[in-house]
């Protein structure tokens, strides 16, 4: 029985048979990947160079700006290369990394939409409040909290996943190093270890889920319950975005790792793993400042700056 030791290198999924559908992917790719770089660095600008962008919403909008970029980097490029130089091979220590930072930027994610339904539940429910529970200081250790819980499951499941034996061969059966890919490859027994730590994980995130979940029933009765209908739309405006990118990033990864094996198939597995590791850090940029009246007004105010300072 082949041992983990003796794979040197996976090969991962094949977007495409001919040269032609290959070098369109890598073009698709680089468009979304130059798109999702483009706008979250226009936020991580907006933000660091307005002093009225300095404020705990915008310094956690800022966090997920950052761990968007990191978990887009980590997919993305190495897809255009294998479809630019028609390979399908990563190296194991590649593959190893990629699990790792994957899993590290994208559960620091949730912990960070988490962190701002809290934001949020503060603003409109205890307004009077606000200054004193979410300091500086009080911000800084919950985003340090959101990255270290990030790191630590990253270091638990890329522990478990690479300390299995292989026993069918080292074909992963998507576009990038995925858990459970990786896990259909493992001896029938013994990937029982790293199961029980995905469902330590899912409980955990389902804990975060049931808090985002009742911060936004609170949210929703507080903002119902306001005379102004000008007040509730500019609530409704900074509440409704974050809702929006929680909603997509839950429902997809829960699918990912929930979904029955029946109804399995690459090319389903595929687009899921597009719509929650691709699409939300393209397109939270855009779903953020598009009702963002403040975040408009900065990046209307960054351009002629660039265009100044570079002549």
């Amino acid at each position: 029985m082949p041992n983990i030791s003796s794979v040197s290198e996976f090969l991962l999924l094949a977007l495409a048979d001919t040269r032609e559908l290959q070098l369109l992917h890598f073009a698709l790719f680089l468009g979304i990947y130059l798109a999702a770089l483009l706008g979250n660095g226009l936020i991580l600008s907006a933000v660091a160079c307005h002093h009225r962008l300095h404020t705990p919403m915008y310094f956690f909008l800022l966090n997920l700006a950052l761990l968007d970029v990191g978990c887009i980097s980590i997919t993305l490029p190495k897809a255009m290369a294998n479809a630019l130089w028609d390979t399908r091979a990563i190296s194991y220590q590649g593959c190893a990394a990629q699990v790792f930072f994957f899993l590290f930027f994208i559960s620091a994610e949730y912990y960070n939409l988490a962190i701002m339904a809290y934001d949020r539940y503060v603003a409109i429910c205890k307004p009077l409040h606000y200054g004193s529970l979410l300091g500086s200081r009080a911000c800084a250790q919950m985003a340090a909290a959101a990255w270290g819980s990030g790191f630590l499951n990253a270091v638990l499941h890329t522990a478990n996943t690479f300390s299995l034996p292989l026993c069918q061969g080292n074909a992963v059966e998507q576009f990038f190093c995925e858990i459970p890919h990786i896990l259909k490859l493992s001896c029938s027994d013994s990937y029982l270890r790293e199961v029980w730590a995905v469902l330590f994980s899912i409980l955990l995130a389902f804990g975060c889920f049931v808090f985002i979940v009742l911060s936004y029933v609170q949210i929703f009765r507080a903002v119902l319950r306001m005379p102004s209908e000008q007040g509730r739309h500019n609530e409704f405006s900074t509440c409704l975005p974050h809702l929006a990118v929680v909603s997509l990033f839950i429902s997809t990864a829960i699918f990912v790792y929930l979904k029955p094996s029946s109804i399995s198939s690459p090319s389903l597995d595929l687009v899921v793993a597009l719509l929650y590791s691709v699409v939300p850090p393209a397109l939270n940029p855009l779903i953020y400042s598009m009702r963002n009246q403040e975040l408009k007004n900065a990046l209307r105010t960054l351009f002629p700056y660039i265009l100044l300072k570079h002549p």
